[in-house]
Parts: C-alpha cells; sequence; structure tokens
C-alpha cells in the first residue's frame, strides 16, 4: 500500500503527462513555483489539503483522481520528454 504523498506524486505525474502539461505550465496554473511541483513528484514535499485541490482544478480532474492506486506491477509514470510545452 502507498502512503498518501507517494499516491499524490505518482498520479500528479500521471495526470500532467496524460495532459500534456510541463511542470512549468501545471505549477503556472496552479500557482505555485515550478521547483515545488517538482517535489511533489518526487515526494519531497508534502502538499496542503488546499493546494491537492488547486492541483486537481489545474489538471481538470476531480480531486480523488490523485489518491487512485496504481494496478499491481503497473510502470511508474515516465516524465514528458524535455522541453515538451502543451499545445
Amino acid at each position: 500500500m502507498m502512503t498518501g504523498r507517494t499516491l499524490v506524486a505518482w498520479n500528479l505525474r500521471r495526470l500532467r503527462v496524460a495532459a500534456g502539461l510541463s511542470q512549468e505550465a501545471l505549477a503556472h496554473d496552479a500557482g505555485i513555483d515550478r521547483a515545488y511541483l517538482s517535489g511533489l513528484e518526487r515526494q519531497v514535499e508534502n502538499p496542503s489539503v488546499d493546494l491537492i485541490t488547486r492541483l486537481a482544478v489545474a489538471l481538470n480532474a476531480p480531486v480523488g483522481e490523485l489518491f487512485v492506486e496504481p494496478a499491481a506491477g503497473e510502470a511508474p509514470p515516465q516524465p514528458l520528454p524535455g522541453g515538451r510545452r502543451r499545445a
């Protein structure tokens, strides 16, 4: 079983990559620093409930989507190729 911080990190990257958003673009949309978003994805930072809500809104996803357990054996979400920007 994953911790809450691990689930948020996993799903944050999964949703961000699926939306084709760079860390910079998502951070801007959520009103946070890109370095802080990077820390969230690396599990270095611990987000507040309010921040989780802002991230979900910026990702156009329900808050609960940031807490979805990955399937057993599912590979971690991969980052976007460098320099990728939202269309």
